[in-house]
């Protein structure tokens, strides 16, 4: 049902360094781009990410509650994941680790934005 998810941001390049770091990573690139818009993914595969500036021409700002979860393959590329949002100069938001029962492990953090994601496995 979903195409691809969307997130603001107020500088476009240099937040695109991370999105391209961990599409890399997940066997992916750039399926889309133009001016003030990029999306990451596979054209008619599952769903990709965005980044855009505003259309509205305000700044871009977090939504309370909001976050984009990436499916990784497994525990070790959730773990890269993590990495390299962190090194392209993201923010921790919860170490990568198993969370709640039933083996859902996921590591956290927000971009150069502020936007919230998380890299997760299930049965990890």
């Amino acid at each position: 049902m979903i195409g691809y998810v969307t997130l603001g941001t107020n500088d476009l390049p240099r937040s695109a360094a991370l999105y391209d770091a961990i599409a890399a990573d997940m066997g992916t690139g750039r399926m889309m781009e133009f001016g003030s818009f990029i999306a990451w993914g596979v054209p008619s595969g599952a769903a990709g990410i965005a980044l855009t500036e505003p259309f509205d021409g305000n700044a871009a700002s977090v939504g309370n509650g909001v976050m984009v979860a990436l499916q990784a393959k497994d525990t070790a590329q959730v773990d890269r994941l993590h990495a390299i949002a962190l090194a392209q100069g993201g923010v921790c938001d919860g170490p990568p680790g198993p969370h709640g029962e039933g083996g859902f492990y996921a590591g956290y953090f927000r971009d150069l934005d502020g936007n919230k994601l998380n890299a997760f496995v299930m049965g990890g």
